[in-house]
């Protein structure tokens, strides 16, 4: 559909055609950035002092790729990835594309029920990882749920013998026989699963082909104004898209350089690795910016070179937004999307106002359609109303793997029904309120909890805040506002938070109750779980009896 035969007064908008999509694989693409910067970084592990080239990195990439051929992986075999942030990450990312394998990437904060529960589902046959890291022992764990698991012939893990082994076994398959597999492949290939992180029941498996995420990590990168001069610094996560996505492909379809500061998320190591590898862009949800910009000695990091970047997971706050572009990061966007859209729906772009990437997730990205929707009518909205996101396009997943009931649940005509309530303003631009289950009614009254978050953000001694409802007999919902304070402040009370609020806010927003906290329970993308939150307040409250 194109944008002229759209009626401007309803949520509905296209994108550009322009860049054009890529139609090819991820591994015809690398080879082509290997082709055409063979001497550039591809790759820095700075924690490990790993640095590669274009051209190291793709025997890197060939090495494993036929040591998986040599160990029995076949063409849409599944092979799981367990570890942290590390360059045998990445390298498995590309050598199972490669040669057609579907990598399965399992979140490092599963424990036992979980992983088994991936294992099992995914019909994962080969499982590759670490051993260990911080306190959670994989190697362990696997072996506890192994009989459990069927599929599961082997488990090898980085930097062990049994890994030397694998990869010493790549000398009995040629590279012929790897580019016969590769120039058999088609860009619409199931490629990756990834577990969404559902807030009931067991995660289900988002399947995403080559076209999927390529096509995704290229586009985003083309709205950063990403060339092969870029060095862009990934704190986030491989194992959700954030990280391999719009971090690893959107680097290795530009010719720019993937840093990986350290394992897992640490803000001092991060700036570090900006300022020791002169990165030119930074990534990170809300919170691990903040993290950083709290930093006792952050003045003492030269991060001149940043110019660009990505804040996700949760809309960016005013006052975060301000010091970066305080820090000379003027061009840093604001991406929104889910893990079954590869992931990104709507970006900010490079020269936005700054109204626009503190209020909204941006404009629709090329070659996709959004539009917000009635949620029960399914009609689509005019313009400045609320109701649930949903996208259309190259970015959609196939389905969730082996549940062809859950698939339907939230594909419907192409459309990805996203469960986020969502405005569009009359520019084409998009403001998330919140999870369309997250809204709170109190007293017949819809709260949207960013709102408040917002607000409670001017507080000169919050550092950060999260908003959840909890039941009132009443009323039906109140607000519990969650507080992390500013070090050395004086906690707030839900007394002293009022006396601030009155005024300032209408009084059914006023929070109720206020929680001081030290953090939040996150996942390991960074995203607030506001389910647990709630679970947690009605606990302490002691509101288990209350009505919901």
């Amino acid at each position: 559909m194109s944008a002229a035969a759209l009626d401007p007064a309803l949520s509905h908008t296209v994108g550009e055609d322009t860049p054009a999509l890529l139609e090819e694989t991820i591994p015809d693409n690398l080879d082509a950035t290997v082709a055409r910067w063979p001497d550039r970084e591809a790759l820095v592990d700075v924690s490990r002092g790993i640095r590669w080239t274009y051209t190291e990195f793709a025997e890197q990439v060939d090495r494993l790729a036929r040591a998986l051929l040599a160990s029995g992986v076949a063409v849409g075999d599944r092979v799981g990835i367990w570890a942290p942030n590390v360059a045998e990450w990445t390298v498995t990312q590309f050598a199972t594309a490669k040669i057609g394998a579907i990598l399965v990437t399992i979140n490092p904060a599963y424990r036992t029920h979980e992983v088994a529960y991936v294992l099992e589902q995914a019909g994962i046959s080969l499982l590759l990882g670490v051993e260990s890291f911080k306190t959670s022992a994989y190697a362990d764990m696997v072996e506890e749920v192994r009989g459990d698991c069927p599929d599961l012939r082997d488990a090898v893990y980085f930097g062990t013998q049994r890994w030397e082994e694998l990869l010493a076994s790549a000398d009995r398959v040629s590279p012929d026989q790897v580019r016969e597999i590769q120039a058999g492949l088609s860009p619409t290939d199931a490629i990756n699963i990834q577990y969404t992180s559902g807030t009931t029941g067991f995660p289900k498996g988002a399947t995403l082909s080559h076209r999927n995420i390529l096509g995704n990590g290229y586009l985003v990168g083309e709205i950063c104004r990403y060339t092969e001069e870029d060095r862009v610094c990934i704190p986030v996560p491989f194992y959700h898209c954030f990280g391999m996505v719009m971090g690893n492909l959107a680097c290795t379809s530009h010719g720019a350089t993937m840093v990986i500061p350290a394992p897992g998320f640490d803000p001092a190591a991060t700036l570090s690795a900006v300022q020791t590898e002169r990165c030119t862009s930074l990534y990170g949800v809300p919170t691990m910016f903040i993290a950083e910009w709290s930093l006792p000695d952050l003045e003492d990091y030269d991060l001149s070179t940043v110019r660009t970047g990505i804040m996700a997971g949760s809309p960016c706050p005013a006052s975060m937004m301000t010091k970066l572009i305080d820090s000379g990061i003027t061009e840093m966007t604001i991406c929104y999307g889910m893990t079954e859209t590869s992931p990104v729906s709507t970006q900010t772009r490079t020269d936005d106002s700054f109204e626009r990437k503190v209020g909204t997730v941006g404009r629709v990205c090329p070659h996709l359609e959004i539009k917000v929707v009635d949620p029960v009518s399914g009609e689509t909205l005019p313009r400045g109303e609320a109701g649930e996101f949903c996208t259309k396009g190259y970015s959609v997943m196939l389905g969730y793997w082996n549940q062809p009931d859950k698939t339907a649940e939230v594909l419907r005509d192409g459309w990805m029904h996203t469960g986020d309530l969502a405005v569009m303003h009359e520019d084409g631009y998009v403001e998330i309120t919140g999870r369309i289950k997250d809204l709170v009614i109190r007293g017949g009254e819809n709260i949207y909890p960013r709102e408040i978050e917002e607000f409670l953000y001017t507080h000169p001694d919050i550092l950060d805040a999260q908003v959840v409802g909890v039941p009132d007999p009443r009323y039906g919902e109140e607000l519990c506002a969650w507080i992390r304070m500013r070090p050395g402040a004086e906690p707030l009370t839900a007394e002293t938070l009022r006396t601030y609020a009155t005024g300032r806010l209408a009084h059914y927003k006023i929070p109720r109750y206020v929680r001081i906290v030290e953090e939040f329970p996150m996942t390991v993308t960074g995203k607030v779980r506001k389910v647990e939150m709630r679970r947690t307040s009605v606990v302490e409250l002691g509101l288990e009896g209350a009505t919901d």
